[in-house]
């Protein structure tokens, strides 16, 4: 209560507040303009929000009962080993900040035991390239420069390795294989038009499947002749777009499963490769799976609203067997079958925790906890209510949904809301963990709303495709829905709302803020787009033609008009609200000029606009470190403190 009265004074002498309170020390590699210092008090009260830890699963040591797993116990996420379930997590990266913002992807090499591979971006611009790790020396060596993008992908035997890179002319994503143990035998298996992702070799070695990314609406399955290079399309193409994802060989390296949204929503497809028939192998919505070692059984994650469901399904009878003792309420990534074995490892997310490590015997339905991640707020987090999933229609009929978490009972009256839109555009809002926001629930009294409004992925082909193109200004008749009802609920209060968002996400908030500017209180992105013109002809080079296909082509003059009219840029002088801009300043997505350009319009027009650029950060890690991280939710909370909860 101290800091809370010591604030609401700080409000009301602005400039007595600097001499009399300690303030924040803004980080080196972050720029401040027109933000006045945050409060040291404010840091204090959040530091107990700014402990935990999350473990994610990478993959399992070839050899051995391990698994390879990312963690932080600092500031960034390194490689662990964890030699069992519950045994401690032994670190094996120490990259700097910088040199290591995520662990993109990392796999042993199946016929080596003693390394592995990962990809590492030593420059911070999301160019990622191949890194060979010895478990015997501890030694990192560079196998080659590449401008990685999607998982690399080990053939079954072990030795060569299959990688896309942009590096033959920086636009189209290539496939190349290479032996990490001599980088001598890089080869170009195909030169390819746009971006190709790798997804996995046959069992005999002789041929790999890819996906060919034509936009988040339309993605092909190609069978490239690893010695020939020659491809062959296994997926139809005849007028009827769709989303392939996930391809996995069978066993016998006769067919080929992978998702698809070929009927709207996403179920599992077979394919007889010497027939290229697809047939359709569920009737429920998958969200991912994996083909178990043996070829008998496989993993799936079934859709089940704002959670998930692991299932285990026999191949003959396609039917699950029973999981009985697996975490509530969560969501679960990251599947691995543990080599020769019928072990399943996975990742899940929860209310209490950012991510661990689990994992199932398929046969037995016994569960192993191999990481148990610490949260200095847990017993915060236990009086808080259940979330609640909200549903609305939209003025033009559209149903839509998304997730509420109310703040801890101790506050009356009518609560502040802070409405969140997520990225992508085609991502989806589940039940997650709030980590720090936690501190908006617990000590300011403050709802946080995570709308799925069109284009968001989960609902259907037609509902994702909605905002596409011509369509982009439709989403803003869903955000006008959520105010509505806002203000018919007597909990909140409809005069204190904020719009928050990163990257597409910070777009929305933007762009709503400026076409409801009077009813909400102020806004806060990051990395957003703001002219989707000159983002578009910005971002990097081979995610252009993906991104044209999601907004519209804005060299056509008709396209380019309609970008610049729902742009935020346009509209600056309509956003009169306070508005925090965060921005990364090695972000090769969204250019650091799209923040540039809409502070340099609001201040031209007399706004409050504060501004921040991570120059450490990139669009992939932002904001990188848990000090820049620590810095982002001071920074929110001194936004809401000033001009929400005065």
């Amino acid at each position: 209560m101290r800091h809370f009265v010591c604030a609401a004074i700080l409000l009301l002498l602005p400039s007595l507040s600097v001499a009399q309170e300690r303030t924040v020390a803004v980080p080196a590699t972050i720029k401040v303009e027109g933000m006045p210092p945050i409060p040291q008090s404010i840091a204090d009260d959040l530091a107990r929000y700014t402990q935990f830890r999350e473990a994610n699963l990478i993959g399992w040591h070839p050899a051995k009962r391990q698994v390879l797993i990312t963690t932080s116990f600092g500031g960034v996420p390194q490689l662990h080993i964890v030699a069992g379930p519950g045994m401690a997590r032994t670190q094996l990266t120490f990259m700097p900040g910088q040199g290591m913002p995520r662990i993109a992807s990392a796999a042993f090499d199946p016929a080596d035991p003693n390394t592995f591979v990962f990809l590492r971006d030593p420059a911070g611009s999301e160019l990622r390239s191949l890194y060979r790790y010895d478990l015997t020396t501890g030694d990192i060596s560079l196998v080659v420069e590449s401008k990685t993008r999607y998982p690399i992908v080990w053939s079954r035997q072990g030795k060569w390795l299959a990688y896309d890179s942009s590096e033959r002319n920086g636009k189209d994503r290539d496939l190349y294989v290479i032996q990490p143990s001599d980088p001598k035998t890089k080869r170009l298996l195909s030169p390819v038009e746009g971006p190709f992702s790798p997804q996995e070799w046959s069992p005999d070695g002789n041929s790999l499947l890819a996906i060919e990314i034509t936009g988040n609406a339309e993605r092909y399955i190609w069978l490239f002749d690893v010695k020939t290079g020659q491809k062959r399309a296994l997926t139809p193409r005849d007028g009827e777009k769709a989303i392939w994802a996930n391809a996995r060989f069978s066993s016998d390296g006769r067919k080929v499963y992978a998702l698809s949204d070929k009927s709207d929503r996403t179920r599992l497809y077979r394919c007889d490769i010497a027939t290229g028939v697809w047939t359709p192998v569920t009737s429920e919505v998958i969200e991912s799976f994996e083909l178990s070692p043996d070829g008998s059984m496989m993993a799936q994650l079934v859709e089940r609203g704002i959670t998930n469901e692991l299932q285990i399904v026999d191949l003959g009878t396609m039917k699950p067997r029973p999981l009985t003792s697996l975490p509530k309420d969560a969501v679960y990534s990251q599947l691995r079958w543990r080599p020769g074995s019928r072990e399943l490892g996975f990742t899940v997310e929860s209310l209490k925790t950012k991510g661990d490590v689990y994992s199932v015997d398929a046969s037995l339905g016994t569960v192993s906890r191999w990481t148990a991640s610490e949260v200095s707020f847990s017993s915060k987090t236990e009086v808080l209510p259940a979330p609640e999933m909200a549903e609305w229609k939209s003025t033009d009929g559209t149903a839509f949904s998304g997730i509420l978490y109310r703040p801890a009972a101790k506050f009356t009256g009518p609560r502040p809301v802070v409405v969140t839109f997520h990225g992508g555009p085609d991502t989806q809002e589940r039940i997650k963990f709030l980590g720090r926001s936690n501190y908006f629930l617990n000590e300011l009294g403050v709802a946080l709303l995570f709308p799925n409004v069109r284009g968001s992925q989960g609902f259907g082909r037609k509902f994702e495709q909605m905002d596409n193109g011509r369509g982009r200004d439709g989403v803003l008749k869903d955000v006008g829905v959520v105010l509505d009802w806002i203000a018919t609920r007597p909990d909140f209060d409809k005069g204190r709302v904020v719009f928050s968002g990163g990257s597409y996400g910070g777009w929305l908030a933007l762009e709503a803020g400026a076409v409801y500017n009077d009813r909400i209180r102020g806004i806060i992105v990051g990395a957003a787009p703001t002219n989707l013109v000159t983002f578009l002809e910005t971002t990097d080079a081979p995610r252009q033609e993906n991104r044209r296909a999601e907004f519209g082509d804005e060299r056509d003059p008709q396209m380019r008009d309609y970008l610049l009219s729902i742009s935020p840029v346009t509209h600056a002088a309509r956003l009169k609200k306070p508005t925090l801009i965060q921005h990364p300043g090695l972000d090769a997505r969204v250019s650091l000029g799209q923040a540039q350009e809409l502070v340099a319009a609001l201040k031209a027009n007399n706004a409050t606009v504060w501004y921040q650029e991570y120059t450490n950060a990139n669009h992939d890690n932002f904001p990188l470190t848990n000090v820049n991280n620590d810095f982002v939710l001071a920074s929110w909370m001194w936004f809401m403190k000033t001009f929400v909860l005065n």
